[in-house]
């Protein structure tokens, strides 16, 4: 899918109008884009159509690279997948090529970052200022990955609730996911960061001093989202280990008490098994109080041994 933004004249710069064709100072938002779109766009605004697949490749990482005027970035973005019922966070390239005339993004699925420009959310955002425009898509992003981040955070903390009341295994596999989750979150971080000191390094874009002064606001941005993330992570692996040795440390006292309930109960069923015999001439064989005797000597026995075992906590 193909949609065309450029900012009204005379209004609002956060006021976008959407056209039919490609112009000056517009934005070409490519959605899952097919490979008739691709070769439409790439001709059209004489753009090099390896810059328009890489971001299609789900695999890319995040990079910059220019040709012939032309500058692409890539950076990873945040986005909710659903599988079998079950939602998880993971991360997806999105490519920014930007040329002199205008400036196009291409991804695979539609971007909640890119809707808040078209909804008019993004503050001071002209489609004319491109290199504005694109330190604003990874200021945006680094919003979002706080967000989710906050997010996680809150589930971490229902999770550990819920693990103190009961160990269940699916509050475990939460747990695992949110992990999976985070170590996306971590690397596609880190990556970013290498595009942003690289722009910031070696000027690829003109800039002017406010762009300047936002990019590093930018830089912070995106490292505060990676602080954090590590920070959950190595929360999240140090709940995992903790309740995972609650988990079996509760086993082995389960265990251990069935062990001496099994010792205690084998005694009386020892004593009965000695009397069980067909031989003659046993002790208490002709005694009428024979069955209580025996009896009770079992149950003295059992009870002695499981004083004995209470008193050094075998259970």
């Amino acid at each position: 899918m193909i949609q065309i933004y450029r900012s009204k004249k005379d209004t609002d710069p956060s006021v976008t109008e959407c056209i039919d064709a490609p112009a000056d100072g517009a934005w070409v938002r490519m959605t899952t884009p097919t490979d008739a779109e691709l070769a439409e766009i790439a001709g059209s605004c004489s753009l090099p159509p390896e810059f328009l697949r890489a971001a299609l490749d789900e695999e890319e990482r995040p990079r910059i690279d220019a040709e012939d005027g032309v500058v692409l970035i890539v950076l990873d973005v945040p986005i909710v997948t659903e599988y079998e019922g079950i939602k998880t966070l993971t991360t997806l390239p999105l490519g920014i090529i930007i040329s002199e005339k205008l400036i196009v993004t291409v991804c695979n699925r539609q971007s909640p970052i890119l809707d808040d420009f078209i909804a008019g959310k993004v503050r001071h955002f002209h489609t004319v200022k491109k290199t504005r425009f694109l330190f604003q898509i990874f200021y945006r992003n680094a919003s979002s990955y706080l967000h989710h981040l906050r997010q996680i955070e809150k589930t971490i903390s229902t999770i550990e609730v819920e693990l103190h009341r009961s160990m269940k295994n699916e509050a475990l596999f939460q747990m695992m996911e949110l992990e999976k989750s985070l170590i996306y979150f971590s690397t596609s971080l880190k990556s970013n960061e290498a595009v942003l000191e690289r722009i910031l390094r070696t000027k690829p874009l003109k800039m002017y001093e406010d762009d300047a002064e936002f990019l590093e606001d930018v830089i912070i941005e995106n490292k505060q989202a990676m602080e954090m993330s590590q920070i959950y992570l190595h929360i999240l692996n140090g709940m995992t280990n903790a309740f995972a040795t609650i988990i079996s440390n509760n086993l082995n006292s389960v265990m251990k008490f069935l062990a001496s309930a099994t010792i205690i109960i084998a005694i009386p069923t020892m004593i009965a098994s000695f009397y069980g015999m067909n031989v003659l001439d046993i002790p208490l064989s002709q005694s009428p109080l024979a069955f209580e005797t025996i009896f009770g000597i079992s149950c003295i026995v059992s009870v002695v041994l499981g004083l004995f075992m209470w008193r050094k906590k075998f259970f």
